[in-house]
C-alpha cells in the first residue's frame, strides 16, 4: 500500500459566536480555512506572531499529543497555556495508523526532560524511558545535545513527528544532518510538520511550504519564502546589509 500519510488535512470550523480572545484574534487564524498536507513533509512559516506556533500545538493536542512535548504517553501539565484552538479543529486521517510520534516544543523541552527523570527515579515493570532517548539524561547534555540525542534515538519511523522550531538549539551543521535524518525517517513511512525560521530546515525537497502572513496562509515554493530571499540576500552582501540596518538606529 503507499504511504498517503497520518493526517491528510486540517480544517478551522468556528462557531458564529465565538470570541475574539486569543488566539481567535490573530489575523491568521480568523482566514485560516483549510490546510492541505504532504505526506511526507509540511512546514508552517512566517513572522513572530503569526500563529504558526499556536497552529501546531492546536494539531498537536487534537491527536493527542501533550501540549508541552512529548509522546501521546505523556500528560504532564508543568504550566496550562496551550489555547483551546483544538477544540474547533476538524483533522482528516489517513488510512494508515502511525505506531509513533512526537511533539517537539523547544520552549517546554526542560519540561519533557524533567518529567523524564522523575519517572525513571520511580520503580515500574518497564524499562528506563532515557533508554529511549539514548541512555544519559537529557538535562546531563547540552541544549543542542539533547536535542540530537532525542532526534536520532527516540524516532523510530513509521510515525508523525510534529517539530516546533527545532533549529533553536542545532548548530548548522546539525540542522544539515537533520536533513538526512528525516530523510531516512521519512523512507520509513514517517511524516513531518514542521515550523522553523531557518532555511536550512526548510529545504527538504519533497515538501509543501506554507507562508502564513496577517492575510492568511499560501502555499509557497523555498525560493519564493520570505525565509530564504532574507537569507540570501544578507549573505549576498553582508557589509551593505550591515550598514543599511545600523544606519537605521
Amino acid at each position: 500500500m503507499d504511504f498517503n500519510g497520518y493526517i491528510n488535512t486540517v480544517q478551522l470550523d468556528l462557531p458564529e459566536d465565538i470570541t475574539t480572545d486569543y488566539p481567535f484574534n490573530i489575523p491568521t487564524i480568523q482566514n485560516l480555512k483549510k490546510i492541505t498536507f504532504h505526506p511526507k513533509v509540511t512546514y508552517l512559516i512566517g513572522e513572530n506572531g503569526m500563529g504558526k506556533s499556536t497552529l501546531l500545538e492546536a494539531i498537536a493536542v487534537n491527536l493527542g499529543f501533550n501540549a508541552e512535548g512529548g509522546s501521546r504517553n505523556f500528560n504532564f501539565d508543568t504550566q496550562a497555556t496551550h489555547s483551546n484552538l483544538h477544540n474547533y479543529l476538524k483533522i482528516s486521517k489517513g488510512v494508515q495508523r502511525m505506531r509513533d510520534g512526537f511533539f517537539l516544543r523547544s520552549e517546554s523541552f526542560y519540561n519533557l526532560a524533567s518529567e523524564i527523570d522523575s519517572r525513571d527515579s520511580e520503580p515500574g515493570l518497564g524499562g528506563r524511558i532515557i533508554n529511549s532517548y539514548g541512555g544519559k539524561s537529557l538535562h546531563e547534555q547540552s541544549h543542542g545535545e539533547s536535542f540530537w540525542a532525542l532526534f536520532m534515538n527516540r524516532f523510530g519511523g513509521s510515525g508523525l513527528y510534529i517539530l516546533d522550531e527545532p533549529e533553536s538549539a542545532l548548530s548548522i551543521t546539525r540542522q544539515m544532518a537533520m536533513l538526512a535524518q528525516m530523510d531516512k525517517l521519512v523512507n520509513k513511512r514517517s511524516q513531518f510538520i514542521i515550523t522553523t525560521h531557518s532555511p536550512i530546515i526548510l529545504a527538504y525537497p519533497d515538501a509543501i511550504i506554507y507562508q502564513m502572513t496577517p492575510e492568511g496562509i499560501n502555499k509557497v515554493k523555498y525560493k519564493e519564502t520570505d525565509t530564504y530571499q532574507l537569507y540570501k540576500g544578507f549573505l549576498d552582501n553582508p557589509e551593505q546589509m550591515t550598514s543599511i540596518l545600523l544606519d537605521e538606529q
